[in-house]
């Protein structure tokens, strides 16, 4: 009962916060986050009322399959934009940028954190360096996908974001595998080439391999059924199994077989609507079944971000290295990858604003890097919490500022916006 009532409060105060911010003309996603933090175990939670906010990290944990599903969801939508037709248009320039912006990204952060670590090494190690630089190449694609449904964004620059944050996902997942292999054989002192590079690369084919396999065996599945509200349970119930398949891991011999649930779901996505002729239309009811799913997701990462790494000079200073490095990375990256794509002046100028975001797969990066252990896994947590507080905070804002500035996102025309203001005050005087 604690647990659903936890869940009910947390949906009603994410819902209201963006009435509260409304007049900011802040994204809702925003207003999720910064809910989440208040009634987190840093404000109200502290209180320990029942069924009132969180009172613990343990409730939150606890909760962790929302947030599973609700990335599986972000995935298989982010799957419908790699449809065939489409990426005759921007495949190619997706690519470009999607794996040159990740991997200026994380050189910079490298050579940044590397340099801080020649200078502090009782700071940061060397091992730690690494796999921050790995970190910074994700991309949050639950927050830019959020911007782009609540302000309806469409335009040369949306139609190349989303492809280019999904493929950035699938570089950051390559490059952390072999950054993250890297620094446990610095810390071990033995070069393990099965951990660096064959884990990795059945990593990402088995995902693949899955999500296409899931794909077609929904698209088959879906023939079976007449009424569209049987078609969207089935698909529904298919992001449940890829989601629930993808946490398997068959070892086998010295290798192990894993997965990886943003791939597999977005793989699930892009087969499904390539194969499926209702595709379009089933996985925009999707979108809006998941609504509130994602809403309760955005809250509870809200309340997971722990205000006690500010408390700590050594991580701050690491934290604005990073934050600092990962932005340039990012930025000048996209840029200069979209001007050799030869993209169009304002793609060039604002997408590498919108790629900022940072949060679930970071945060899941950083559960695998604890393996580091001791004060290394410390501080690389602490750094990626930090980092994901102030991107998350900051991040859509710049998001919807760059979408605008593109012309992706248009101004509510006057009449639109008279005809609401004039019912809401009828609504008002009744």
């Amino acid at each position: 009962m604690k647990e659903l009532l936890s869940i009910a409060f947390a949906l009603f105060a994410g819902l209201m916060m963006t009435r509260l911010i409304k007049r900011f003309r802040l994204p809702d996603v925003t207003a999720y986050l910064v809910a989440g933090l208040l009634i987190g175990p840093c404000f109200l939670g502290r209180l320990g009322l029942p069924g009132v906010g969180f009172s613990s990290y343990e409730e939150l944990y606890a909760l962790g399959a929302v947030s599973d599903i609700a990335l599986g969801f972000i995935a298989f939508s982010i799957g419908n934009e790699f449809r065939l037709d489409d990426l005759k248009h921007t495949g190619k320039k997706a690519i470009i940028i999607g794996v040159a912006q990740a991997l200026v990204a994380a050189l910079l952060v490298d050579l940044a954190l590397i340099g801080f670590h020649l200078l502090r090494p009782d700071v940061l190690s060397m091992p730690a360096a690494v796999t921050l630089g790995a970190i910074a190449t994700a991309t949050a694609p639950a927050a830019t996908l959020m911007v782009v449904r609540q302000y309806k964004a469409k335009g040369e620059l949306t139609g190349l974001l989303l492809p280019i944050v999904a493929l950035d996902d699938a570089v950051g997942l390559v490059v952390f595998a072999v950054s993250f292999g890297v620094a446990r054989a610095m810390q071990s002192g033995a070069m393990d080439l099965v951990s660096v590079l064959v884990n990795p690369f059945i990593e990402i084919v088995a995902s693949l391999g899955l999500g296409a396999l899931a794909g077609f065996a929904l698209t088959k599945l879906e023939t079976l059924f007449h009424s569209n509200t049987n078609r969207l349970a089935m698909t529904i119930a298919f992001v449940f199994l890829t989601v629930a398949l993808s946490m398997l891991e068959i070892p086998i011999g010295p290798v192990t077989v894993g997965f990886s649930s943003l791939l597999v779901c977005m793989m699930l996505g892009t087969v499904f609507c390539n194969l499926c002729p209702l595709s379009d239309e089933l996985m925009g009811k999707a979108d809006r079944w998941t609504a509130p799913l994602l809403v309760l997701f955005f809250v509870i990462s809200g309340a997971e971000l722990e205000l006690e790494v500010f408390g700590q000079l050594a991580v701050v200073l690491v934290g604005v290295v990073y934050i600092l490095f990962r932005s340039a990375g990012k930025y000048l990256g996209a840029r200069a990858s979209a001007k050799l794509a030869g993209c169009s002046r304002k793609v060039v100028d604002y997408l590498g604003v919108t790629l900022l975001p940072q949060a679930g797969v970071a945060l899941g990066m950083c559960v695998a890097a604890q393996q580091l252990g001791g004060q290394d896994a410390a501080i690389v947590r602490n750094i990626v919490l930090f980092s994901v507080l102030i991107y998350e905070l900051f991040g859509p804002l710049a998001t919807k500022w760059a979408l605008t500035r593109a012309g992706d996102i248009k101004p509510m025309p006057a009449e639109v916006a008279n005809r609401r203001a004039n019912k809401l005050a009828a609504a008002g005087k009744k």
